[in-house]
């Protein structure tokens, strides 16, 4: 992933991670991927650069709900 777009998503986690608990979290995590793929195509991150490392944005996510 870029530079810019892992920056992106540091920022971007930071500010949509729930605070509630999580009932269901494969699906919590697939719903903030599609919101930050949206939300950084709009930003002029383009979504294939998201697309590339699309798991690794899972793992993060992932990772920070641990």
């Amino acid at each position: 992933m870029s530079k810019r777009g892992s920056d992106f998503l540091y920022h971007w986690m930071s500010e949509h991670l729930p605070d509630d608990p999580i009932i269901d979290p494969v699906l919590m995590v697939i719903d903030m991927v599609v919101d930050a793929k949206r939300a950084a195509e709009t930003q002029g991150i383009p979504g294939q650069e998201i697309d590339d490392e699309i798991s690794t944005i899972y793992e993060f996510i992932m990772r920070d709900l641990r």
